[in-house]
């Protein structure tokens, strides 16, 4: 059998070079500033560069949250995930729930969203992009492959997008909390994090997996 050649990694246009270093140094100053008190400008001269240019690339600071935000979740559920690969649903699963738990134990993302949580009062489309370009996409791309997976006779999720929340629910709920009040002592481990997540996915597979008995239909309520 020949040996597959290497991937040749995708060569980034200058244009979407400097857009990536852009929101990495947006990213900076929101955390450091919040995002009500940063201004365009506050970003253009940590960039090195002018706002007339940063406006090329941005046509807003809420766009460029957007973009924090949007690459934030693409990590977690995006081009290289288990869902676009369509890997069998206990790995998809799985790679899923792990890094939803590893970004959120990332001191970045708790200050994150703390920065999301004290600017609402001033800025309330605040939170409505945070959860579009993040958890929304996310569940919106697990939803997707859930139906898809259902379709290939892999799953039965008769709702797959209730069926996408619940399982949402079952990983990050806790230490989601933990991570937003604990503080470093609340950290969680790699191991900690794999059983977790391991558990979630059984769980989730006892009740939707194509092995699983099929929930019996409400009765239909007799007419008197």
């Amino acid at each position: 059998m020949p040996r597959q050649k290497p991937k040749t990694p995708r060569k980034v246009p200058r244009g979407e070079k400097r857009r990536l270093e852009l929101a990495a140094i947006a990213e900076r100053v929101f955390l450091a500033s919040g995002f009500a008190d940063t201004t365009m400008q506050m970003i253009a001269s940590e960039a090195g560069g002018s706002k007339e240019t940063l406006y090329r690339h941005f046509e807003s600071k809420e766009a460029l949250f957007a973009e924090v935000v949007g690459r934030r979740a693409a990590h977690i559920s995006g081009p290289e995930s288990g869902f676009a690969r369509d890997e069998d649903p206990e790995t998809a699963l799985f790679e899923l729930g792990m890094s939803l738990l590893r970004m959120m134990t990332e001191p970045d993302s708790a200050a994150l969203f703390s920065v999301i949580v004290a600017d609402l009062p001033r800025s309330p489309v605040l939170g409505a992009i945070f959860y579009e370009q993040g958890p929304g996409a996310t569940l919106k791309r697990l939803t997707e492959y859930l139906r898809a997976a259902t379709e290939r006779s892999q799953l039965q999720c008769r709702e797959p997008l209730r069926a996408a929340r619940l399982f949402l629910g079952a990983v990050v709920g806790q230490h989601h909390l933990k991570c937003l009040i604990g503080g470093p002592h609340m950290a969680v481990s790699e191991a900690e994090m794999s059983k977790h997540v391991r558990e979630a996915v059984a769980m989730f597979l006892a009740h939707y997996g194509s092995g699983a008995r099929a929930p019996k239909k409400k009765p239909k309520a007799s007419r008197g």
